[in-house]
């Protein structure tokens, strides 16, 4: 199959990668910031609509929701070259409402859209390891499902209308900075109290506070490798999409919003494209600790 792949950074890059071990003929835009590695593994083209001309499914992994509109209705867009059959994914983690926008205007070119959001970062993008949640109609998803397969292992299909996965990945960024928050709490509040944090993280992840987070985020923590990862400004930017939706809904998420204030603080404290796990920084600056 000819997979057209918008958005190659940090996740989209392996994920596109998985895509063409599996067999799959690549296409990309041009970029300057195409790797070596790309260039010899895809057919390069000049533009989104170039992509959309030449490949049977265009996948898309940007940052935000006006990235996947430019990226779909800019100019040279995917919306230009889109032929009916033809189907579109976009990966990205943007706004529920807008993707039943973006899905309903590419329905009505006679193409199916699947609304597919991860999870697991880097390390589960180059591991082929991804969390993947997906929105669209049973048709389109089966579609898609064999190309989920070669990035992902824990792929469900949560509803059939356009956005439900981005729904879903609203609620797993909610929970991922929850548990980041208290994560760092809890080391902070070792070190404060004249504790060593990695024996406290070795001591309780046999027991019940044991977590991914704790295992994975904690050692980022202690060790302070704040390479990224999933960066701060992505989360904050996931975080205001679960603030705006609930204020939509007339509904309050108090302690995801302190989480967002404390991403603040790092993006205030430089931190901005370090990994998420540098909300411990946050936490320590409140402290009076100099990490």
């Amino acid at each position: 199959m000819k997979i057209g792949f918008i958005g190659l950074g940090i996740m989209g890059r392996p994920m596109a990668l998985n895509l063409k071990n599996g067999g799959h003929d690549l296409i990309v835009p041009d970029r300057s910031s195409l790797t070596d590695e790309i260039r010899a593994a895809a057919h390069v083209v000049g533009d989104a609509a170039a992509v959309a001309e030449a490949a049977d499914v265009i996948i898309i992994m940007v940052p935000d929701t006006p990235d996947v509109e430019a990226v779909l209705f800019g100019a040279h867009g995917v919306a230009d070259a889109l032929t009916a059959g033809k189907l579109v994914i976009d990966m990205s983690s943007i706004s529920p409402i807008a993707t039943k926008d973006f899905a309903a205007r590419i329905n009505a070119l006679g193409c199916d859209y699947v609304d597919a959001p991860v999870s697991g970062g880097e390390v589960g993008a180059k591991a082929a390891s991804l969390t993947i949640m997906a929105g669209g109609t049973e048709a389109a998803f089966a579609r898609a499902k064999p190309l989920f397969d070669l990035m992902g292992k824990n792929i469900t299909h949560v509803g059939n209308e356009a956005g439900a996965g981005q729904v879903c990945k609203v609620c797993n960024q909610i929970i991922v900075a929850l548990n980041i928050q208290a994560v760092s709490e809890a080391l902070t509040f070792a070190k404060k109290a004249g504790a060593d944090p990695a024996k406290v993280r070795q001591a309780i992840s046999g027991g019940f506070a044991s977590s991914r987070i704790l295992e994975v985020h904690a050692e980022r923590m202690i060790n302070r490798t704040f390479n990224p990862g999933f960066r701060v400004r992505l989360h904050q930017k996931d975080l205001a999409l679960a603030l705006s939706s609930a204020k939509e809904m007339g509904m309050a998420l108090p302690n995801t919003a302190i989480a967002q204030q404390m991403f603040s603080v790092v993006t205030a404290l430089g931190g901005a494209d370090q990994d998420h796990s540098a909300m411990v920084r946050a936490i320590e600056t409140m402290a009076g600790i100099d990490a």
